[in-house]
Parts: C-alpha cells; sequence; structure tokens
C-alpha cells in the first residue's frame, strides 16, 4: 500500500513551505499520525546532526521535533552546500561525496535522484503520513530537466502537490498564477489548492482575491495564514526574518559579521530573542564600537570568508575589540580564524592552499575529507555549565592553545580553547548557546551582570504549537490532507 504523501511547494524561496510542513508536523502528531518530514534536495549552509549520524537541513531537524521523532539523513537525502557561487560540496545520505560544480552537478543528478527514491521508500515502511517540501519554485523553467527538488520527485512517487505564496512581498496572485503557467499540464493538474502565507488586516478585504483565484484557476484556496508576529523557528538557510533592535537596546551588546558563506547561523539565535541582549548582524567593522561580545561564526569556506574580513579591515576593528577589555568567541570556522594558520592541502573547500589566521590563539588548522559529524555534550570549562550542541567540520586543529580547553565533552574530549587573558573563547561546538545553563555562563562572561535564563528549547516548543494552532484554526486540513485522521487505525488493524 502506498503511503500518503503530500508535498508543498512554493512561489518563490522563503515563501513558508519549511514553516509549513513544520507546523503541519505538529497538527498531525497532536493528532496521533505518525508523520515524517521530507526534503528531496535542500541547499542549505544550515544543518544538522541525525541520530544516525548524518548530516541534514537545519529545517528538517526542525520538522522531526514537529513531529516527535528523532532527525535522519534520510529526511533530506541530498543536501548542497554552497561554498562559492558555481560550485558546492555535495552530501548524500548524510555523508559528503565531493565538491561539484553547478554543470558537474546536473551531470549527477540521476545518482541522487536513487538516493532521494531510496530514503522515501525508507521512510515510507515506517510512518503512517510523508510530508514533503519542496525547494525555491517549480516554475524555474531552467532547472527542470532532470529535476527531483520539486515536480519531478512529484511526478516520480504520484503525490499531490499544494502552492504556497507569501502576501507580505506582494504580487500574490501573479506568483500564485504565473507558477502555473510556467508549468506542463500534468504539472498544474498535480497542484490540488493553494496556501497563502504572512497575510495582515482584515481578511474580508482579501476575499474578492480569492473568489477570483479559484474562478480563474479552478482550484481551492485551502486557507491564508495570518502573519505571525514574533514566530521564530530555525530558518532554513537566509537570515531569518525576526527583527533586531531598530534603536540601541538595554543589555549586552552582541554583533556578528555577516560573511559571505556564513554557516549555521541558527546557533545564535537563543542570543537573538534573549531579552537582555542587543544583537546586531554587521556589515561593517567599524559597526563593533561599544561591542561587549563579538562572535565569529561558522563558515562553509573558512579561508574565502577570512580573506572577505582582512579586505574590509575587521582585523583592527576586533583587535581594538578585545584590547578595550570586548570578548570575543569563535565558533567552528571562526574557532579556525582566530588560530594562527589554516591549511587546506586537498582543496576541499577552493584552491588548495593556505592561509594565514588572526594568530589569536597559538592553533593551526588543517582540512581533511573526512568530515566530522557527531552530536555531542558537556560543560564549559567557566564554571562547569552544561552544554549541548553538535560537530560538523572538517578541520582538524592542533596547537598549544588548546592546552586550555574551552569544554570538557562528556566523550573524554576536550573542545576548543580559551585564551590566556580570558578574553576569547573558540569551539568547534554548534549550539553553544542552546542549554540555559551555558548561555548564562557565556552572557555574563562576556558582562552581563544577571542574566535571566532563557530556555531556547522550550520555546521552540513553544512555537511549534502556537504555529500548529494557527494552522489548525486557519486551513481546511482535511481537503489539504483528506483522509489522513484515519489512517492511524487503519494501518494499527493491519498489523
Amino acid at each position: 500500500m502506498k503511503v500518503p504523501t503530500v508535498m508543498v511547494q512554493g512561489t518563490t524561496s522563503d515563501a513558508g513551505k519549511s514553516t509549513l510542513v513544520a507546523g503541519l508536523c505538529r497538527a498531525m502528531h497532536r493528532r496521533g499520525v505518525r508523520v515524517a518530514p521530507f526534503k528531496p534536495q535542500n541547499m542549505s549552509l544550515n544543518s544538522a546532526v541525525g541520530v544516525d549520524g548524518g548530516e541534514l537541513g537545519r529545517a528538517q531537524a526542525l520538522q522531526a521535533q514537529a513531529a516527535g521523532i528523532d532527525p535522519t539523513s534520510d529526511m533530506n537525502p541530498v543536501l548542497i552546500k554552497p561554498n562559492s557561487d558555481t560550485g558546492a560540496q555535495i552530501i548524500i545520505h548524510g555523508r559528503p561525496v565531493g565538491e561539484l560544480s553547478a554543470a558537474a552537478y546536473h551531470d549527477y543528478k540521476p545518482i541522487a535522484r536513487q538516493a532521494v527514491l531510496t530514503s522515501y521508500d525508507r521512510l515510507s515502511a515506517a510512518y503512517d503520513l510523508i510530508l514533503v517540501e519542496g525547494a525555491g519554485s517549480p516554475a524555474e523553467i531552467n532547472l527542470r530537466e532532470g529535476d527531483i527538488a520539486n515536480m519531478g520527485f512529484a511526478e516520480a512517487v504520484d503525490c499531490p502537490v499544494v502552492l504556497i505564496a507569501d502576501i507580505d512581498r506582494g504580487g500574490v496572485f501573479a506568483h500564485l498564477v504565473g507558477t502555473l503557467a510556467l508549468l506542463r499540464e500534468s504539472e498544474r493538474a498535480r497542484i490540488t489548492g493553494f496556501v497563502i502565507n504572512r497575510f495582515r488586516g482584515d481578511l474580508a478585504l482579501l476575499a474578492p482575491g480569492l473568489e477570483w483565484l479559484v474562478a480563474h484557476t479552478g482550484k481551492p484556496v485551502f486557507g491564508v495564514l495570518p502573519y505571525l508576529e514574533g514566530l521564530h523557528i530555525d530558518a532554513e538557510d537566509a537570515i531569518s526574518r525576526l527583527p533586531e533592535c531598530a534603536a540601541p537596546c538595554a543589555g549586552l551588546a552582541v554583533r556578528v559579521p555577516v560573511l559571505p558563506r556564513i554557516a549555521n547561523h541558527t546557533d545564535l539565535d537563543p542570543l537573538r530573542v534573549h531579552p537582555q541582549v542587543d544583537f546586531r548582524y554587521v556589515q561593517d567593522g567599524a559597526e563593533l564600537a561599544g561591542a561587549d561580545l563579538v562572535i565569529l561564526p561558522g563558515s562553509k569556506s573558512v579561508r574565502a570568508d577570512l580573506a572577505w574580513l582582512r579586505e574590509r579591515g575587521w582585523q583592527r576593528h576586533l583587535e581594538r575589540h578585545v584590547r578595550y577589555g570586548g570578548k570575543l568567541i569563535g565558533i567552528c570556522g571562526g574557532l579556525q580564524m582566530l588560530g594562527e594558520r589554516i591549511a587546506d592541502p586537498h582543496g576541499l573547500e577552493s584552491a588548495a592552499g593556505e592561509s594565514a589566521g588572526f594568530g589569536w590563539l597559538e592553533l593551526e588548522t588543517v582540512l581533511h575529507p573526512e568530515k566530522q559529524l557527531r552530536n555531542v555534550s558537556g560543560r564549559l570549562r567557566l564554571d562547569e555549565a552544561r552544554v549541548r550542541g553538535y560537530e560538523i567540520h572538517m578541520g582538524e586543529s592542533r596547537g598549544a592553545a588548546l592546552d586550555r580547553p574551552a569544554l570538557s565533552l562528556d566523550d573524554g574530549r576536550p573542545d576548543g580553547a580559551m585564551s590566556a587573558d580570558g578574553r576569547i573563547l573558540g569551539t568547534y561546538l554548534h549550539g553553544l548557546f542552546e542549554e540555559p545553563e551555558a548561555c548564562t555562563a557565556l552572557l555574563r562572561w562576556a558582562g552581563l551582570a544577571a542574566p535571566v535564563a532563557i530556555d531556547h528549547a522550550q520555546q521552540r516548543e513553544q512555537m511549534l504549537e502556537r504555529l500548529a494552532d494557527c494552522i489548525e484554526r486557519s486551513l481546511d486540513l482535511e481537503r489539504l490532507l483528506p483522509g489522513v485522521t484515519a489512517i492511524p487505525t487503519r494501518l494499527r488493524a493491519q498489523t
């Protein structure tokens, strides 16, 4: 028996596909449906480590949490991590298989397609319902040949498609009708209806447009999701829309450079929503003036991003920041930048070679083909605060600075380093601020006198519940997911 499968595609990137799938996963989980998220192909620099030890998109890990299950790499069998405008690391079933140009990946798609179908079959054997997220837009006709991310997948498994569009961008009806116009007839027939996302205002004013859309396309609108103020869940890739302070806020001033290839910026989400933190992403080193804490985040192309920082004069601004008592944290690629040298002898991120680091920690890093992927826990050396996160890196660091580790991991390994003067901390651990105890300790170290403990994991759960409540109120789930509520009972009767 074919497992029920519904795919969510969007008229644009960031239309709300990830959010809708996460909310549907939680709504179905609450109804007792064994549901799994699935994204055939994901291009993202925000990733997580599944319980199988494989890498997958951060959004799919969140969707798994919404579904009440552990994330695995089968939920995102093809992950593409760009390291330039024309090349990327290709990850299949959670493991890197190589660096490919866009043209080379096009030739590789038949292999990727088989990986996608294999993972889908495994999930189908274990769950009652598969909720699939597309990528970008199905109307990207230049990418139609060999597609495995949108309609190519939907046609391969013969599943219906729901099309979502973001009205907050403007032009929502043009987005929907234009997308339909660019699809093949068989693809248009596969779309069962529409969801409109991020609507503000009086729904009655939208009614004439919805009536026209239904009459013009012959397809229903399953519902309109309101703009949810303050909703913040893990972003798939781009730095999310969470508003930052329009004017200086009271509290600890935290600044983060927006690197061209910034990776796993979700590490910083607990600080972005912390009520005592004035958090800002910045483009210019001069904006570090007055900062208490600067964080160098992860990077998919560490040497290239390090060169970008140097070209823009960041080194002198960072030196000034530390010299006047500011604190500095480097996470993963940021840790590597803090050292004396980064070598890439195999050309894993770009052309083979090496770069001088900032030299503030006595360590050197060599990139190796074998990627380190693991979920870890331990304690901060600052005050033995509990910490939990994950490692995703291809570099191995050595040097005297590691004799002053920043963390002690439960598996017996030390991690990272602290400078002798205690002003600089580096770590390979993503998720550094997730645990309330660790976040509080780090904010206190950075200069906040009495940090409030914020449970970010609990906040994420509350966001998922709020999102599911909204979906239950706003969408016609019986039409969007016909017959799904009867699935668990029927399947249990067969076993």
